[in-house]
């Protein structure tokens, strides 16, 4: 028996559309590796889901081994991504994202409707097997929809553990220098209730003053808040640390800092060559175009649906009269048309145009700032970078001399014990300061590298380092 033309064309556009749904399914171990080969060179790690009871030991035995040992921060990346259940959630989540968006680009199921209907001595069964034809004839847009959508999934991915990374070495180098600071803040502690307790014995056999005792009591009790807000800025860093790499409480108390942060770069990086890792290939450009293209593409599939919609099926029916003893089949097919009267789809197309436009704005508006933030970026790391050296160079070397310069004088009973000691307060206050322009150097850097990448962070105002008024002598 041969077919209508017509179902032999919806048969042939059925077994094609079922070809393609299937190879719009989207790998999430494909996804999750294109993620880590784009980040690659910016994580310094592997980016991995752990699915498996395996899969959780090798991360465990990586942060016994990462925790045996101070913390690096290239070596607090790694952990971060092989111990953090934050990363693991984030992957995971990019993993639903994907397969979410291959799902879309699948056509619905077909519907199949059964009837049973009798009338005296006769029994009709009825079989309607139907789909959306314009589900079927747009199914090409629909996969390259989906393949779009996957694609936008895994650029926020990347951007994701971009963020996750770029927050894991900000966080480590305010531990580091947070911990330093406080070795130094406990030396300028000393100091103060040493040269306090000094000038109290000076008091009592009438060699000070009152009021020269009273400076000193003060310095001392100064240095003894700077110490406790010092404490609580290492505990308070450390923790926010902890919480960046996902640490338990047996991994937190096996953590292990440097006691001091990195020296600086023999030269900083140039800006020629930070243009140029930048270029087109930003994460925030990706997405921005990847939205414009994928604004494009549904307001071309959407735009037939927005005006009705059709659905086609294939019915066969059997007709059983018990009273003649008889059996019949009916064949044919139904199309169901929505019909425009009440909605013509002008709202929703509108809602489409205005998407459209503003996906093309943003993208316009994403090339136009990467620029702006990159100088912007490059101007803070140089800034910083600048500063901390300048304090490595110049102001350390002359404090140390102007230190053993006193040390020669007080030898030389030219200056008394105050004098050496107020000297070596001001060394130790330019020494924090130093830490701090260099902490701002390094949170500068793993900024500028977020820029790069595509994914900017603020650094903040270069904290200024005039130096303090010291204490009285």
């Amino acid at each position: 028996m041969k077919h209508p033309p017509r179902l032999a064309a919806c048969a042939a556009a059925l077994a094609a559309a079922v070809s393609l749904a299937g190879c719009a399914s989207a790998g999430i171990d494909e996804a999750l590796q294109e993620t880590h080969l784009r980040a690659a060179a910016f994580t310094g790690g592997t980016l991995a889901l752990d699915r498996t009871p395996a899969d959780r030991d090798r991360s465990a035995a990586l942060s016994r081994d990462l925790l045996a040992q101070p913390l690096t921060q290239d070596a607090a990346v790694q952990l971060a991504l092989a111990n953090s259940p934050a990363v693991q959630a984030l992957m995971a989540q990019g993993a639903a994202d994907v397969a979410a968006a291959g799902q879309a680009a699948r056509l619905p199921n077909p519907v199949l409707a059964f009837e049973r209907l009798r009338l005296g001595s006769e029994l009709e069964l009825g079989r309607l097997l139907s789909f959306g034809l314009l589900d079927v004839l747009l199914l090409p847009q629909r996969a390259a929809l989906g393949q779009r959508q996957a694609q936008q999934a895994r650029l926020q991915l990347t951007g994701a553990v971009v963020d996750q990374v770029t927050r894991v070495r900000q966080d480590w180098v305010r531990a580091v220098a947070a911990q330093q600071s406080l070795s130094y803040a406990e030396q300028v502690q000393q100091s103060a209730e040493a040269s306090a307790e000094l000038a109290l014995r000076m008091q009592r056999v009438g060699n000070f003053s009152r009021l020269q005792r009273a400076r000193q009591q003060v310095f001392y009790a100064d240095a003894t808040t700077e110490l406790a807000v010092a404490r609580h800025a290492a505990t308070a860093t450390r923790e926010a640390l902890v919480r960046s790499l996902g640490l338990d409480d047996v991994q937190a108390a096996q953590l292990r800092l440097p006691e001091r942060l990195a020296e600086l770069p023999k030269t900083p990086r140039q800006a020629q060559d930070v243009a140029a890792a930048a270029g087109a290939e930003r994460l925030d450009v990706q997405l921005a175009r990847t939205q414009l293209e994928l604004a494009g593409r549904a307001q071309g599939l959407n735009l037939l649906g927005s005006f009705t919609d059709v659905e086609v099926g294939g019915r066969r029916d059997t007709v059983f009269d018990n009273a003649e003893g008889t059996r019949s089949t009916r064949r044919g097919f139904e199309l169901a048309i929505r019909l425009p009267l009440f909605d013509w789809g002008d709202a929703q197309r509108d809602a489409m145009n205005a998407q459209a436009l503003a996906a093309a704005h943003r993208y316009d508006a994403a090339v136009r700032d990467a620029s702006s933030q990159l100088r912007e970026s490059y101007s803070a790391y140089r800034t910083a970078y600048d500063i901390a050296r300048h304090y490595r160079d110049e102001i350390a070397p002359l404090r140390q001399a102007m230190a053993d310069e006193n040390v020669l004088r007080y030898n030389g009973m030219l200056i008394g014990v105050f004098e050496l000691l107020a000297e070596a307060r001001d060394q130790i206050a330019s020494v924090r300061r130093a830490i701090d322009a260099q902490q701002q150097f390094w949170l500068a850097d793993a900024a500028l590298a977020a820029t790069v990448i595509g994914r900017p962070v603020g650094v903040g105002a270069i904290a200024s380092a005039a130096p303090t008024p010291s204490a009285a002598h």
